[in-house]
């Protein structure tokens, strides 16, 4: 398996990798995983991570395309290459932009090939302002039809990709797998570190509790969130909004933007957790929010927060749409006062708030279980070695 991302680390795709490598573990596989020298080694029986060489000046890669990482996937490919070489395989799996060269090593050593589809190369170009440069983009949309026609098989992780390859080669077998193989369970939070977030939480008080757990990029729409939480102060002064994530420099930035707007009170930022901390405080929480105002790719959070049983404010964009309904979560308009009602109607109606966070939690068991995820994956499997 080819991961060019920092594994481990809490973003989407290291997660959805983690996903795969547990699927593949419980299956009874046994996966050699590549990937960058940046995260931590998670521990997965049957699973051995090898890293590329260790540079020294590149101690982090942002979300997103970047020089950095176009610099770290060439050693991906050579460390790959050198694998290859040196063992026998019998399937390559290759997530992003590691298709690239993926199909191109999976016909020289004669192997079936999987893509992993976590978003579209080209869309990231435009997603990330990147480029704008039409030739660079066409070259690849040319590239991606390239690779899906050139694979066994093509995962992707929510209907928006699903159709996007239906749209590209509907020829080519394509499962969808959505993001909930890497759910963490309460169990592996140290007991001294369960102390320590309970305290964290009891020092804000008594406080009805609006959380945000994720990344800090700009589609995310935390600006969108921060606006609207102006509103609802003026409301409900007793209302914290609870941000569970961000790198120190985003953390600075947001916390100065609310102290311009007198929110310091109403704030607190845990900054970035591990994984396992995350659904400690969305148990503590009393909504759960996703302001995410551009893409079309399913947030990962959006998973964690339907088997949670809470109930969840979403903007009302094909992002959240092609999983989340009016029946299982309060969708509103990307816009302040419509995010500000959608969360006051959850604060000040309990009965409504119940009866969301209820029927969210059985829709996720109905659908997005991991024994369906493992389902799914042995369902890929069997279509590659066809």
């Amino acid at each position: 398996m080819i991961a060019p991302q920092p594994f481990f680390e809490p973003r989407g795709t290291p997660f959805s990798v983690l996903g795969r490598l547990r699927a593949l573990s419980e299956l009874g596989h046994e996966v050699d995983l590549v990937t960058y020298h940046i995260g931590r080694d998670v521990p997965v029986p049957n699973v051995r991570i090898f890293r590329t060489p260790r540079i020294g000046f590149i101690k982090s890669v942002k979300i997103g395309p970047s020089v950095p990482k176009l610099f770290l996937d060439v050693l991906v490919f050579a460390k790959t290459f050198q694998m290859l070489w040196n063992s026998k395989y019998d399937l390559l799996h290759t997530h992003e932009e590691a298709s690239f060269f993926g199909v191109l090593l999976a016909k020289l050593f004669r192997l079936p090939h999987i893509y992993d589809m976590h978003s579209s190369p080209p869309q990231q170009l435009k997603n990330f302002e990147v480029t704008g440069f039409g030739p660079l983009v066409r070259l690849f949309e040319w590239i991606e039809r390239r690779v899906v026609a050139s694979s066994n098989v093509v995962i992707t992780i929510c209907p928006a990709l699903q159709d996007h390859v239906d749209q590209m080669q509907s020829a080519v077998p394509h499962v969808m797998i959505e993001n909930v193989g890497s759910e963490i369970d309460l169990n592996v939070v140290p007991q001294g570190r369960m102390e320590e977030i309970s305290r964290e939480l009891s020092a804000l008080g008594n406080r009805r509790i609006v959380l945000y757990a994720g990344t800090f990029e700009a589609y995310q729409g935390l600006d969108l969130l921060l606006d609207s939480a102006q509103i609802v102060a003026k409301v409900n002064n007793d209302v914290m909004f609870l941000m569970v994530g961000g790198q120190p420099e985003q953390v600075e930035r947001l916390q100065t933007r609310v102290d311009q707007l007198g929110l310091g009170r109403n704030f607190h930022f845990t900054g970035t957790r591990p994984p396992e901390e995350i659904p400690v405080f969305i148990q503590a929480s009393h909504a759960l929010v996703s302001p995410r105002t551009s893409g079309t790719n399913t947030p990962l959070k959006i998973y964690s927060y339907l088997n949670s049983g809470k109930p969840i404010v979403a903007t009302n964009l094909y992002t959240h749409t092609q999983v989340l309904n009016a029946d299982i979560s309060m969708l509103v308009e990307p816009e302040p006062r419509a995010f500000a009602r959608g969360i006051m109607e959850i604060l000040q109606n309990p009965a409504l708030a119940s009866m969301l966070g209820k029927q969210a939690r059985e829709h996720f068991e109905r659908n997005y279980t991991f024994q369906v995820f493992l389902q799914k994956t042995n369902q890929v499997l069997q279509l590659a070695t066809r």
